[in-house]
């Protein structure tokens, strides 16, 4: 079992065993049993739960609490982008990892709206996903190649208070962001601790009124402040 929820910028729950939870939400049994061993093989990474419907992973997300849920797009009782709200108010902290057969820049856009960290083609190899979950998990963003700049140039978010004025360690916090880095990176990159860092991210976030790292990139980009 994970431990205890943390906050979308705080500690990873992690399992008994210190590895990153995962609870996977998949109905094809190949799928998931496929990705369950390449998950389990590893030192850093575990299952601990596998839900076959939107309505069976808001429960299972309530009361795991995993680090991360790797979420099916196509599910019997609904469209996985449709939960990821869902999901993420039942266990606050989660990150959500969308996993599809096919995707556009539009649907990955959706995902990233949605407030999902990442989207991840099947078609890729599990070392992919692998390496997805770790970036989640860590609070980047993990895009199969050739959609994140799809999201960055479609993903517009809500209206964003542009004119507000950021720092200069705040402009620092913003080009890292830019770079796909979450709050330990940043924290190392700026010499600063992993709260103050955080502190940064989320001061971004509120002053270009964006709901995710990624959105604050999105308006960033669409606004001049980031190349």
């Amino acid at each position: 079992m994970s431990s205890s929820p943390h906050s979308a910028l705080g500690t990873v729950p992690r399992t008994a065993s210190g590895r990153i939870s995962i609870l996977l939400v998949e109905d094809h049994d190949m799928v998931a049993e496929a990705i369950r061993l390449a998950m389990d093989r590893t030192d850093d990474l575990e299952v601990v739960g596998r839900s076959l419907s939107v309505q069976d992973a808001l429960t299972d997300a309530a009361r795991l609490r995993p680090a991360v849920v790797v979420l099916d797009r196509r599910l019997p009782d609904g469209d996985g982008i449709d939960a990821i709200g869902p999901l993420k108010a039942a266990a606050p902290g989660t990150r959500v990892l969308v996993l599809t057969g096919e995707a556009s820049p539009a649907v990955a856009a959706r995902v990233a709206e949605a407030g999902a960290s990442g989207l991840i083609l099947k078609i890729g190899n599990l070392r992919e996903l692998q390496d997805g979950v770790r970036r989640v998990a860590a609070g980047e963003v993990a895009f199969s190649e050739g959609l994140l700049g799809g999201v960055l140039d479609r993903l517009t978010g809500r209206t964003a208070d542009v004119g507000a004025r950021l720092t200069p360690r705040e402009r620092e916090t913003l080009s890292l962001l830019g770079e796909g880095l979450g709050a330990a990176e940043i924290s190392r990159r700026l010499g600063v601790a992993l709260n103050t860092a955080r502190n940064h991210v989320q001061r971004v976030l509120e002053k270009l009124g964006a709901r995710s790292q990624l959105e604050a990139v999105a308006v960033a980009r669409r606004e001049g402040l980031l190349r």
